[in-house]
């Protein structure tokens, strides 16, 4: 079932890295826990856009099997060639940063991780800022349509989504 809080847990994911990024911090492990937000962001923002597609997600973290669903099946996300390249490293950071207490994820790859999710959002308008179709009034309005009346009061985060989620049938 798709749910749309599928995207906002994982815009949040994101949200959390940054923060944990910017912090000084005296311990190497913390981008451990960067690094981990940074591959749940990617694999909650795919695994929402299959649900909203009919897909029944399997039980992966692997985000390269992810990324073929998404090809295979015409879900409505636009993954970057950077993603692609570097999924099974994203992979290995949801397992490695929690359990292996040795591993220690390189900074210069954190930064580029930061950087390229970052834009992967914002190509595919998972953004606080609303996206450029819904600055439309008609769009917004007709996207509204598909939501109980009482559900209609929607932040900017929560209207993209939904486009991503409805973009089929506007």
């Amino acid at each position: 079932m798709c749910d749309i809080r599928l995207f906002r847990s994982g815009f949040l994911d994101y949200q959390l890295a940054k923060r944990i990024w910017a912090e000084p911090y005296n311990d190497e492990m913390y981008l451990n826990n960067a690094a981990y937000h940074l591959q749940q962001c990617v694999e909650k923002i795919t695994k929402g856009a299959l649900e909203c597609v009919g897909v029944t997600v399997p039980n992966t973290h692997r985000l390269s099997r992810l990324f073929s669903m998404v090809n295979n099946n015409g879900a409505n996300l636009i993954l970057t060639e950077w993603l692609a390249d570097h999924a099974e490293m994203l992979s290995e950071w949801e397992a490695e940063s929690r359990y292996n207490m040795d591993f220690l994820v390189e900074k210069q790859k954190l930064e580029r991780a930061l950087k390229e999710i970052g834009e992967f959002l914002k190509l595919n308008g998972v953004s606080e800022d609303l996206r450029t179709e819904l600055q439309n009034e008609e769009i917004r309005r007709k996207l509204l349509t598909f939501l109980p009346k009482n559900r209609r009061d929607c932040s900017n985060l929560e209207l993209n989504c939904l486009y991503l989620m409805f973009a089929k049938k506007l």
